[in-house]
């Protein structure tokens, strides 16, 4: 993994404290970027309405947005869209979502392609799609044998993410249909 250095390490407990929006890792502070632009949110929303759509009345698994993953002590992270299956906990996120997307923001985007990328593959997060909105494109992970393998970049087609608990897919299409110029 990166490694990150912080002046001070900071811990869940001291997260919990600060005010306004924040990631932790590896007991580093990192502030998330001023509320997303409108394009971020809709193709956020279009992913988290597609992988609701396509789960149904799914009594073991939830699609959610902006809810925290505490992953040790020293580490929290809030994707951006997460599909997560049987989670024993109400608070935050205690294992490792099913899929994970993070829409790439130009002040996110070395944090969600290199530290959250790393982070993710080492907690095995079966998939992880990186989400690029001006180009209306999305890349996407599959981990195997503990690695991520690309399983390619989506524009139009459909993707749907064998083995997970609720069997999942997204229309890529559908996702970017309004942001095509």
């Amino acid at each position: 993994m990166c490694a990150i250095k912080a002046i001070e390490h900071y811990t869940y407990d001291d997260y919990c404290q600060w005010e306004g929006k924040w990631e932790l890792i590896a007991g580093a502070p990192m502030a998330m970027a001023p509320s997303p632009v409108i394009n971020h949110q809709a193709i956020a929303g279009n992913i988290l309405y597609e992988l609701i759509s396509s789960i149904g009345d799914s009594e073991r698994c939830l699609v959610l947005n902006g809810v925290d993953w505490k992953i040790s002590d020293d580490t929290v992270v809030r994707p951006d869209v997460v599909l997560i299956c049987d989670e024993p906990n109400d608070k935050y996120i205690t294992k490792a979502p099913e899929i994970i997307a993070e829409v790439i923001s130009q002040s996110t985007a070395k944090r969600d392609e290199i530290f959250k990328f790393e982070i993710y593959e080492r907690e095995k997060v079966p998939f992880y799609i990186i989400v690029y909105p001006e180009d209306c494109k999305a890349k996407l992970y599959m981990l195997e044998n503990n690695k991520y393998s690309k399983q390619g970049d989506f524009s139009k087609e459909t993707y749907s993410f064998e083995g997970t608990t609720c069997n999942a897919k997204i229309d890529f299409d559908a996702v970017f249909r309004a942001f095509r110029r």
